[in-house]
Order: C-alpha cells, then structure tokens, then sequence
C-alpha cells in the first residue's frame, strides 16, 4: 500500500508527458505557407499549406499576409463549422489561441486563452441578463475578474460549444452577445459536471477563477468552475 502514492505519482507526470508530447505535435501540424487568409467577426482565418496537406486555422484576429510562413498554436477542430459572418461552411477548421512565440504580433487582441485556451467565434446571440444580486452579463465578468476572483456568481446564455469527459469535467463556452470578440471578452468558457447541450439558453452558477493555467500551453484570462446549470 505504500507504494500506491509513488505509483500514483508516475501515472500523473507520464499522463503530464503525453499532453505535452501530443501538444508539441499539434503546434508542428499547425506550421504552414498562408495561401489564403481574411478577417470576420473579430477572427482572422488562414488556409495554411505544408507539402500536400492544406488545412484552414481561425485566430483571434491579428496580421497575417497570404506567402508568409506561420506556426500557430495548438487548437480544437471542428467539423462543418458554419461561419455567419463569412457566409461560407468550413469541412474542417482549428480554432487556435494564436500566432506562437516568433510570429506575427497580435497587440491588444488576445483570447481569454491566448496561450492555448480557445474562445468559441462569436454569434448573433441576445439573451436577457439573469436576476438577482450575483447575476452578471459575459462582459461584466471578464470587467470585473479580479473582484470577481473566487467568488460565486451567476450568468445567463446560450451554449455555443461543449467539449465532454476532459479532467472528469464538462467544458462549455457561453455566450450572452455581450462582450468584444476581438478582445476575447464575449465567451465564457464554464466547467460543470452537469450535461449540456449546444443551443440550450442556461443560467450557469459557479466560481470565477482568474488567469487559471492548466498547464500544455492552457491558460484562461477567466473561467467559470463547476457551475449548477439552470435552464
């Protein structure tokens, strides 16, 4: 039995090599000659091309020219992802938190996850602020996060994205039409153990956490921790 702390201990940093090792791959995949590229919706998409292979990347919007050679971070694909503001449907596409280290700047445009962590693109969305004293919109959060750090509140909005199952969490991104996207402020990424679908309006009621980082290049300007979700 008391080798179950040390066998646990191995488990976790071997678990900690392979993000890191599967992350490190990402980033290479993401590295490319931009053949194509143009700016919406406080988001600039890029159709990279290594070799054969061509693959579309949406950033924070920031400077790039078609011919140059890019390397963005690690991101999550999604497939047949309709764009509004372009008027188009992507087959596959890599949301990335940005440019890496060496590229080109992004100034002010930074992600709530701007070293990794990705903001959903934002959409049409009106949805009435929830009640009571520790309701606040997208945008209040992200204003107030430091006096808002650790402390309970609650958001109404509409679920944009979810990612299932990751470290025993549900992830979701809230929207509420609030907020900038070009400064990352319209999203809220949201933890909660409790199932979710993408388009259900909810009032979520959790922890503000500010500048959490996860580690694997993850790291969140704010986040929402194991929310009640109320629909």
């Amino acid at each position: 039995m008391k080798r179950l702390p040390a066998v646990a201990g191995f488990l976790l940093i071997s678990a900690l090599l392979v993000i890191r090792v599967a992350a490190a791959l990402a980033a290479d995949e993401l590295s490319g000659k931009v053949i194509e590229t143009m700016n919406s919706g406080g988001y600039t998409y890029a159709l990279i091309e290594k070799g054969d292979k061509k693959i579309w990347v949406a950033v924070p919007q920031t400077k790039i020219t078609k011919g140059q050679t890019v390397t963005f971070l690690p991101g999550n694909e999604m497939v047949n992802f309709p764009s509004k503001t372009l008027n188009r449907t992507f087959d596959k596409i890599i949301f990335s938190g940005g440019v890496a280290e060496g590229g080109p700047s992004q100034g002010d445009s930074t992600s709530p996850g701007s070293k990794g962590a990705v903001s959903a693109p934002a959409e049409k969305i009106k949805v009435e602020k929830a009640s009571g004293a520790d309701a606040y919109t997208v945008e209040e959060i992200y204003k107030n996060a430091q006096g808002l750090d650790k402390k309970k509140v609650s958001v109404k909005g509409k679920i944009v994205k979810v990612s299932s199952g990751i470290m025993n969490m549900n992830w979701l991104h809230l929207q509420d039409g609030s907020g900038d996207p070009k400064k990352g402020s319209h999203d809220l990424v949201v933890t909660t153990a409790e199932s979710a679908e993408v388009g259900s309006i909810v009032t979520a009621t959790g922890t503000i956490a500010q500048d959490k980082d996860f580690g694997s290049n993850y790291k969140y300007k704010v986040i929402m921790e194991k929310a009640s979700l109320k629909k």
